[in-house]
C-alpha cells in the first residue's frame, strides 16, 4: 500500500466549510472528553488499582508531589501525533487524538496549579481540594484530577459527607514552594 502525499491536503480542503469545521470541533471536543476517561484509567486503574508500568512512576509523585509533570510521556505522544498528522492529515481520528492530547496538556497545567498555586476560581478550588484529599487522606479513591465524573461513575467517589470533610482538609493544604520536576530539569530550582 502506497501513501498518497496529497491526502492530508485534500482532507483539509474538504473540511474548509462551516459544516466541516463544526464536525472537526465536535470530534476534537469528543477527544477532550475522552481524555477524562483516559486520565481516570491511567491514574486510578494503572497507577493505583493494579501493579503496572504506571505504578512506579505514579508512586514517585505521591512521594514527591513536586513531580507533577509526566515528562516521559510527552515525546512519544508528540511523535505519535506528528506521524499521524503526516500520514493521515486532518482525518477524524487524528483530530480526535489531537483532542486527547489537548486534554493531556490541560491536565498537566491543572495538575501543576493544584500543587503549586492558590486557586484562581471556584472550580479550581474544588479540583485542588479533591486532589489533595486523594494525596493525603484517600489514596485509593478520588482518582479524577480534571473531573469527578468517572469517580462517580465507577464508585471511587466517597459519600457526600465524607467528601465534604476530605475537601475541607484538602483546601487547608498550602501550595508547594520550589520547583516542579520540570523546573528542576531545566535548572529553575
Amino acid at each position: 500500500m502506497q501513501c498518497n502525499p496529497n491526502a492530508a491536503l485534500r482532507t483539509r480542503r474538504a473540511r474548509l466549510t462551516i459544516t466541516g469545521m463544526l464536525i472537526d470541533a465536535l470530534v476534537f471536543g469528543a477527544g477532550l472528553f475522552a481524555w477524562t476517561l483516559v486520565e481516570y484509567v491511567i491514574h486510578g486503574v494503572l497507577g493505583h488499582a493494579h501493579r503496572t508500568f504506571v505504578s512506579g512512576l505514579h508512586e514517585v509523585h505521591h512521594r514527591d508531589p513536586r513531580a507533577v509533570f509526566a515528562l516521559g510521556a510527552w515525546i512519544p505522544v508528540a511523535l505519535l501525533l506528528t506521524i499521524a498528522w503526516v500520514i493521515f492529515g486532518a482525518s477524524d481520528g487524528v483530530i480526535f487524538f489531537g483532542g486527547i492530547v489537548a486534554g493531556f496538556a490541560v491536565y498537566e497545567v491543572v495538575h501543576y496549579r493544584i500543587h503549586f498555586s492558590e486557586p484562581a476560581f471556584a472550580l479550581e478550588e474544588r479540583l485542588r481540594a479533591r486532589h489533595l484529599a486523594h494525596h493525603f487522606r484517600e489514596p485509593d479513591a478520588i482518582f479524577g484530577v480534571t473531573t469527578r465524573l468517572w469517580d462517580v461513575v465507577f464508585g471511587t467517589e466517597p459519600d457526600a459527607r465524607t467528601m465534604r470533610a476530605l475537601a475541607e482538609y484538602g483546601a487547608d493544604i498550602a501550595p508547594l514552594a520550589g520547583a516542579s520536576n520540570l523546573g528542576r530539569l531545566i535548572g529553575r530550582g
